[in-house]
């Protein structure tokens, strides 16, 4: 039985002359969390952009679910329960980690203008109990732009949860994160896997992180697919380690 809930057949994107993703593919299963690595420059953003619709791919398909994604809108694609995170936070620095929270609830449950007015207890209610699972609650009418680097991770992650989505796709979460809690962040990150379902797909250079989280791995190098495969076997994938292991 194929449950893919992801599938990228053949995909390509180009800028100009410069080719960054050529004929890649890719299957991330429902429930798994899923690995993309490979070094600065292998066009690994590329495609977490093309997957959630920022950039409209040259060739081949997309399919989430089934259906096929390539030529809709982000706002669509968003809704259809499909969302990324980026290498930089995307915070409201002079807001509260609450209305931070309550501002990224879902257009099918709450306007923006009716916002406070809407299920007013229930957003909050969601929003404390989100902000408690990634460790914010005690903090929760700071200004999220007084959080360290690390803590405005976990908001955003507390943020794209809030949205219930079905997939969630994570650009290099460890990075520039405080080594004291970057286990934090890999617990509560397999919690919501386990505990809430969502699918993942997580660009990471930390090896140990990835190693320790994916039950599958792909390795992308100068656009291409260089290799897939359990950790285990990337970790002794000859490829990959001359390509991306060996240069660290």
């Amino acid at each position: 039985m194929n449950d893919a809930i992801i599938e990228l057949t053949n995909v390509s994107k180009s800028f100009g002359g410069v080719i960054a993703n050529h004929d890649v593919s890719l299957t991330v299963q429902r429930g798994a969390i899923t690995g993309l690595i490979g070094p600065n420059g292998s066009g690994k953003t590329t495609l977490f952009n093309s997957i959630v619709g920022y950039h409209p791919i040259d060739s081949g398909s997309i399919r989430f679910e089934g259906r096929e994604i390539s030529q809709l809108r982000v706002q669509d694609i968003a809704r259809l329960g499909l969302l990324r995170t980026f290498q930089t936070t995307r915070i409201y620095g002079k807001m509260s980690c609450l209305q931070n929270m309550q501002i990224s609830v879902p257009h099918r449950k709450a306007r923006f203008s009716d916002m406070f007015s809407y299920g007013r207890t229930e957003v909050i209610e969601r929003a404390e109990h989100l902000l408690a699972f990634v460790g914010l609650y005690e903090k929760r009418f700071l200004r999220a732009g007084s959080l360290s680097f690390g803590q405005q991770k976990l908001l955003e992650f507390a943020m794209a949860l809030i949205n219930e989505p079905t997939v969630l796709l994570l650009d290099e979460p460890t990075a520039g994160i405080n080594p004291t809690l970057i286990n934090g962040l890999i617990d509560r990150l397999k919690r919501a896997n386990a505990e809430f379902g969502i699918t993942m797909l997580i660009i990471e250079h930390n090896m140990r992180v990835i190693m320790n989280m994916a039950s599958k791995i792909y390795c992308l190098a100068h656009g291409e697919m260089l290799a897939a495969g359990a950790p285990s076997e990337i970790q002794r994938d000859q490829n990959v380690i001359d390509a991306y292991l060996g240069a660290h």
